[in-house]
């Protein structure tokens, strides 16, 4: 990995937490309103953004009340929603869609957050996968529109790419 892609993804790691921490009331509860979960389309440029993303979710769940069950169930729901993305990436070219599509699978894959919530809290799992799907959902899709105007001002790709 040259320096670079690690600046990167530490800076992308680095903000993750520090947002989630500043909103931690609503970043780690049963809704999960976490706005750092935007980055998640930053792998939709480049997929070298996934290390960053991960390490980021890892970092900030060490913080969660919820404890090892955060850190597994929440690292394997990004990492695992990340992956899908990367393999329809190399058959969608499309931004917006891929986009789209991310929205869709990390909000999908809410019900391993709510399995997670159902484990440590006794929390009830179909309605923990609503509230948790919708929190993703909204920031998923508020997203969308900025990320994709980012990149065309700071061109995120090129950000990991070696000149």
């Amino acid at each position: 990995m040259n320096i670079k892609t690690l600046t990167a993804n530490a800076l992308v790691a680095a903000t993750y937490v520090v947002v989630s921490l500043a909103i931690a009331p609503i970043a780690f509860s049963n809704i999960q309103f976490r706005i750092p979960e935007v980055f998640n389309h930053l792998v939709v440029f480049n997929k070298k953004y996934f290390f960053g993303i991960v390490l980021g979710v890892l970092l900030t769940n060490l913080f969660s009340p919820t404890g090892v069950y955060d850190l597994t169930f929440g690292v394997a729901h990004s990492a695992l929603s990340l992956g899908i993305i990367i393999l329809l990436a190399k058959f969608i070219k499309h931004k917006l869609t891929l986009l789209v599509i991310n929205t869709i699978v990390f909000t999908f894959n809410m019900f391993i957050i709510a399995f997670e919530l159902y484990l440590a809290a006794g929390l009830p799992f179909l309605l923990t996968w609503l509230l948790t799907a919708m929190g993703e959902f909204g920031i998923m899709a508020i997203g969308i529109p900025i990320m994709y105007a980012l990149n065309r001002k700071l061109n995120f790709n090129d950000m990991m790419e070696k000149r």
